[in-house]
């Protein structure tokens, strides 16, 4: 067998670099870029080999380790699994900084590669510089608090290593059943160290993500359970997306007259203007979408894991004869609640189900109900964000001022805080996959990073970034990053002064104002931030506006702006749309307050509709 002598950091990034993937009938990268922050743990060894491989493997400079690896997982999701961003970091604080990205990774199911250094394998050095030492455990370093968050760890403690670990993590990050972020921790001696590979570990390959075919028992099963519905639904989540089943989702509600409620994960898997589409289901959903779901009998479930916020804390379904049936490539996912399960690809699953349903369809009065509902609440949603005079405008108004100006072909970006739900309300798609928000993970600052990687993915549409003026102080150094790489985002930032959404929650359940306002912060000298200098100070353009009427000529001034646009506008911390689900929180059952006691009996009144685990 023919080898070659390389060191463990330069063959490491030649196998990268050799595996291909099929996009559109033409092969590109599988890996097609990788985020870096230099250290001392990272810089000498792997930087270099980055350095000489950058003309089939570009690296991009990150400014903050979670930031550049919650980039990567966004760029994964809009190419939907296809590619995988890498991110490396130095050891210590580098490495830890991208713990809560690679958690964000396997909350929402989606590839990251990370390359974190670590510390020395020969431990000669020992205790070196950022090293955590574990007094039981001399093995064990920072990087091991990555096994929690990664679907695949590996700590390379000698060169040849790599000949069976990077395969394994390749294969775990293309299994649509285990998809997740792998991390490779890499000795800082180790990455320099040489090895004879064999030079057939650097041949060419190509991959393609596997199809699950479901089993015809378990077919035959959902279909029989299907047929004796009077009243379904179909909750179509992410997977719907990765498994790119938009027409066969579309085809088969049609076919079969069942509406479509959307997870948070799943917008963007049809247009508004499709007949079968009612809204997204859930505690960030519609009244539409809710109210059905209170009703049905059957509850379809594809692509989803069924999370607290879609099912309103398992409270939605509240039809004695209720029923679910899941569709889902990962055995974790598709039994939950006991589920029908039909363990398979969106696509395929969906396809399959509908032959064995043959012509069989949903009775349609209950699909002339779901119109109405639709109706109804498309109505409140639209006069809650029409243009409005008053002084501080809300959310919503912000949101409705942006949409009724934008392209259909132009990308929404948020991610937790209150602008999730006025959002997924509002801003219903005008096109297909134009809706990438993170919900797996609710994390506050994956705003501007993710929309980075959705406009590295996506460069020929403008990416609109919805954020709260609490997640923009976490995380906003990808502005800067936008206008190095010339990635332009138009940058709403909705300054309702703190964490107003959390506030809410607060007085909900009959608490003070605490922290979360920041006039409630204790702080001795109040100020507020200015945005729009800041957004100027790395390179953006950017303006502040008082009223959603100068909101709307500020965004048509941004769609023509060559670079990253900031607008600044406050808004109202206090008004939001109705919530219509029951959403399980900690309540005190010790009362402090007369407040206190109504949110408590307003705490057990929502959980008498839970579905006690069955």
């Amino acid at each position: 067998m023919k080898t070659i002598k390389l060191s463990c950091a330069h063959a490491l990034f030649k196998f990268l670099i050799a595996q291909k993937t099929i996009i559109n009938g033409k092969k590109v990268p599988l890996f097609p870029g990788a985020f870096g922050i230099y250290g001392h743990g990272n810089v000498a060894c792997l930087g270099q080999a980055m350095e000489e491989f950058q003309d089939e493997l570009p690296g991009y400079r990150g400014h903050h380790e979670q930031n550049m690896a919650l980039t990567g997982v966004a760029y994964a999701r809009a190419m939907r699994r296809k590619q995988i961003f890498i991110a490396t970091s130095s050891v210590g604080p580098g490495a830890t900084n991208m713990i809560t990205a690679a958690a964000v990774a396997l909350s929402n199911r989606l590839p990251l590669l990370l390359l974190p250094g670590d510390t020395f394998a020969s431990r000669f050095p020992d205790p070196v510089l950022q090293q955590v030492e574990n007094f039981s455990n001399p093995a064990e370093t920072q990087n091991d608090s990555f096994k929690s968050v990664s679907r695949y760890f590996d700590r390379i403690t000698r060169p040849e290593q790599i000949l069976s670990s990077l395969p394994q993590a390749l294969q775990v990050m293309l299994d649509p059943a285990d998809c997740g972020p792998a991390t490779i921790s890499l000795s800082q001696d180790v990455q320099g160290e040489a090895f004879e590979y064999p030079e057939i570990f650097f041949e060419e390959k190509i991959h393609i993500i596997r199809r699950v075919h479901p089993d015809p028992r378990q077919l035959k099963e959902a279909a029989e359970k299907l047929k004796l519905s009077k009243q379904p639904i179909i909750i179509a989540g992410g997977g719907v997306l990765y498994a790119e089943a938009e027409k066969e989702l579309s085809d088969f509600a049609k076919k079969h007259n069942i509406p479509v409620t959307p997870t948070v994960m799943g917008i963007g898997c049809m247009t508004k203007d499709d007949p079968y589409y009612i809204g997204a289901i859930g505690c960030l959903g519609e009244g539409s979408s809710n109210s059905l779901s209170k009703d049905t009998d059957l509850a379809l479930a594809i692509g989803t894991k069924l999370g607290d916020f879609t099912t309103g804390s398992w409270s939605n379904f509240q039809n004695e004869d209720f029923k679910l049936v899941s569709i889902n490539t990962a055995r974790f996912d598709v039994t939950k609640h006991l589920a029908t399960p039909v363990i398979s690809d969106a696509k395929i699953g969906l396809l399959e189900l509908s032959k064995a349903l043959g012509d069989w369809r949903a009775p349609n009065n209950w699909y002339e109900r779901s119109i109405e509902e639709r109706k109804k609440w498309d109505s409140y949603v639209e006069k809650q964000s029409g243009p409005t005079n008053q002084e501080l405008p809300s959310y919503a108004h912000a949101v409705g001022a942006v949409y009724r100006n934008a392209d259909p072909s132009d990308i929404v970006v948020t991610a937790a805080g209150g602008l999730v739900g006025e959002v997924v309300q509002i801003w219903k798609p005008k096109e297909l996959n134009t809706f990438e928000t993170e919900w797996g993970f609710s994390c506050m600052g994956y705003e501007i990073s993710g929309a980075l990687g959705i406009k590295m993915a996506k460069p020929d549409q403008d990416v609109v970034v919805f954020v709260g003026d609490g997640s923009y102080l976490l995380h906003n150094s990808d502005i800067y990053s936008s206008v190095l790489y010339d990635k332009k985002l138009i940058i709403v930032v909705c300054d309702n002064g703190g964490h107003m959404v959390i506030n809410r929650l607060q007085l909900a359940k009959g608490g003070k104002e605490y922290l979360c306002n920041l006039k409630e912060a204790r702080a001795t000298n109040l100020q507020f931030v200015d945005f729009e200098a800041h957004a100027k100070s790395m390179g953006a353009n950017g303006e502040t506006v008082t009223s959603t009427s100068e909101l709307e000529a500020a965004f048509k001034r941004a769609k023509k702006s060559e670079k990253t646009y900031v607008i600044s506008i406050k808004t109202h911390g206090y008004e939001w749309l109705d919530g219509t689900a029951f959403w399980e929180s900690p309540t005190l059952e010790v009362h402090s307050t007369a407040e206190n006691k109504q949110a408590y009996e307003e705490f057990l009144a929502g959980k008498k509709g839970q579905r006690k685990g069955v």
